[in-house]
């Protein structure tokens, strides 16, 4: 039986917040129970803060939707570091690291701490916020995240042939109240045999950010088809072309499993620079499953617990050749394309559904939220 609202001297009757209709059951549907009892704590105020946020309409539910998976993501899966890590790790016979560099806590990659050359290509922001899966995707403060890359040619600082003594495209960064990490950095080339990606591995904090022993998470992000597709018609990136026309997603060693969490939104243009953003999610229990070193299939780095190469044997096929350095580890420190939604279709170019039309997507979510919407009542009113 519903419970009306207490009368007060302004001559108006509350409203019933068990009872606001389905508008405000769709709002509630797509929030996690704590937040759902933190709102109805709050009383008529809270329905009406929840209620702002939502658009009227079947395409402005569905946008409701995808916003909040995209904000609450389940983890990330773990992901080899691959033969170049520099990490402390043993990798391609060295044990290289770029953790002790002294300035290696950087948001500007694009520039070697040694040498003071810089890597050329597109300017790219690379924007990463991390949420833990396992407390309501609350953001990840003080980790530090350990990320590197390929350049323009596809080669690998500290271990390629021709850039064994530069550091760019290394760096290391701690999460601010947000979650957040940004690094200034280029668009990273498509080498022979792998899919265009960005290595990252994730520490609890900076001053365990000094050996690959200490990650609690390692993985990969991917970069979408269509915005490689402009961005390698660049000057520069012109073996990147046909690379990348000899692989996909669903070949490539490692992205084959599936790639949804891990492919970036990218807007932007070669002109005016790239903004690469994901969501990453890690449980707080994560502990680390990778092993550096090993090569993999189809001439990409290797999978869990491949062993490094012998010492003076050539780059498996499609890597860059790595060269062994006398002394394996530097000076200590002084110090515009959307991804797959998950769980929804995608409707954007480049995805996996370009097909998918979003008034279809929206009449079966309305219809079962029309349908639990009484459930949903009377649960509010036992909590």
């Amino acid at each position: 039986m519903t419970q009306h609202a207490h009368q007060h001297g302004h001559g108006h009757e509350e409203p019933d917040i068990n009872d606001l209709g389905l508008q405000a059951d769709l709002a509630m549907w797509v929030r996690s129970p704590l937040e759902r009892r933190q709102i109805l704590k709050m009383g008529a105020v809270g329905i009406g803060v929840l209620l702002a946020g939502v658009s009227a309409g079947p395409l402005g539910t569905v946008n409701t939707i995808a916003a909040a998976a995209e904000a609450c993501v389940t983890e990330i899966p773990q992901e080899t570091a691959g033969p170049y890590p520099a990490d402390g790790s043993q990798a391609s016979s060295q044990a290289l690291n770029a953790l002790t560099l002294s300035g290696i806590v950087r948001s500007d990659i694009r520039t070697s701490l040694t040498t003071k050359n810089t890597a050329q290509g597109i300017p790219t922001t690379l924007e990463l916020t991390f949420v833990q899966t396992d407390g309501d995707c609350q953001p990840l403060a003080n980790y530090a995240i350990y990320l590197w890359h390929c350049d323009r040619n596809g080669n690998y600082s500290l271990y390629s042939n021709g850039v064994t003594n530069e550091d760019y495209l290394r760096g290391v960064q701690v999460t601010d109240g947000e979650g957040k990490v940004r690094y200034t950095t280029i668009f990273p080339a498509c080498y022979s045999g792998r899919w265009p990606h960005v290595h990252f591995e994730i520490y609890p904090s900076l001053e365990q950010a000094t050996s690959s022993a200490n990650a609690v998470h390692t993985t990969q992000l991917a970069l979408p088809k269509d915005v490689c597709d402009v961005a390698y018609a660049t000057a520069g990136y012109e073996q990147s072309v046909r690379n990348l026309s000899q692989i996909t997603l669903e070949t490539d060693n490692i992205f084959s499993d599936g790639y949804s969490l891990q492919i970036a939104t990218v807007t932007g243009d070669p002109i005016n620079g790239y903004l690469v953003q994901l969501t990453v999610g890690i449980a707080s229990t994560s502990t680390n499953t990778q092993v550096p070193g090993g090569p993999g299939g189809n001439g990409g780095p290797g999978g869990p617990g491949g062993s490094p190469p012998p010492s003076g044997a050539p780059a498996p096929s499609g890597m860059p050749s790595a060269v062994p350095v006398a002394s394996a580890t530097p000076a200590p420190a002084a110090s515009a394309s959307p991804s797959v939604t998950p769980g929804l279709p995608n409707t954007g170019a480049g995805g996996t559904d370009d097909g998918a039309k979003p008034w279809l997507v929206a009449a079966p979510i309305v219809a079962a939220a029309a349908a639990l919407a009484p459930v949903l009542r009377r649960r509010r009113k036992q909590q």
